[in-house]
């Protein structure tokens, strides 16, 4: 990988999103893990308008896993496949309560065997709670991570996540997972991206690719 190019994206991350950070609500493992597997295939600001009165129904795996799914779809009708969700964790109540004492675990392998939890949620969980320099993969992840060459369209999400922490260095993963998350969203759009005013648009395939078709027209 061209240590130049790295270098350059991270002095712009850094100068412009230094102070990224999830933006999802949350004070607890428990909450941190049920925000997380809400926030699938929806935005966190939907999730933090959810989230306040179902911690409040429910403030434990514990009560979360006693419930019946319908009281939970109550909370979380608003957001994008809420039965499914209300389903999820309901039953990951129910797990963590008999299974792990409602005490979250701290390995990868054992977090995705949880009821709706996946490598993305497990690896959110344990940057924001384990503080470990994992890049869990989402849609803006994945979108900068391509756009800037260093995953391909084919790519699944574990590949993406493998070539950007071979990347970038060790002590940055956390970073670049919040920094292209807030990127992506700030100026980096899927349809409409400010690609002209990007300081780091020579390294980016999709404004290339734009400038091309542009010329061709020309």
């Amino acid at each position: 990988m061209n240590n130049d190019k790295v270098e350059a994206i991270l002095n712009y991350l850094h100068d412009n999103y230094d102070d990224a950070q999830t933006a999802l609500d949350f004070r607890n493992d428990y909450e941190c893990l049920v925000a997380i597997i809400l926030s699938a295939q929806t935005t966190d600001k939907s999730v933090n308008k959810v989230t306040p009165s179902l911690f409040k129904h429910f403030p434990d795996f514990k009560t979360l896993g006693e419930a019946s799914v319908q009281e939970i779809e109550n909370d979380i009708k608003t957001l994008g496949l809420y039965h499914n969700k209300a389903k999820n964790i309901n039953e990951l109540g129910k797990v963590m309560t008999r299974d792990y004492n409602g005490i979250v675990p701290s390995d990868k392998k054992t977090l995705t065997s949880l009821p709706g939890v996946g490598i993305k949620t497990a690896g959110v969980f344990l940057l924001e709670r384990r503080g470990e320099q994992v890049i869990p993969v989402d849609t803006h992840v994945r979108r900068i991570a391509i756009r800037l060459g260093f995953a391909k369209e084919n790519d699944d999400f574990i590949d993406i996540e493998k070539k950007l922490e071979k990347a970038f260095p060790k002590e940055e993963h956390a970073f670049i997972h919040h920094s292209f998350i807030n990127f992506g969203r700030s100026k980096c759009s899927a349809q409409r991206p400010e690609c002209e005013a990007c300081p780091i648009k020579g390294y980016c395939r999709y404004n290339s690719s734009t400038k091309g078709k542009k010329s061709k027209r020309g």
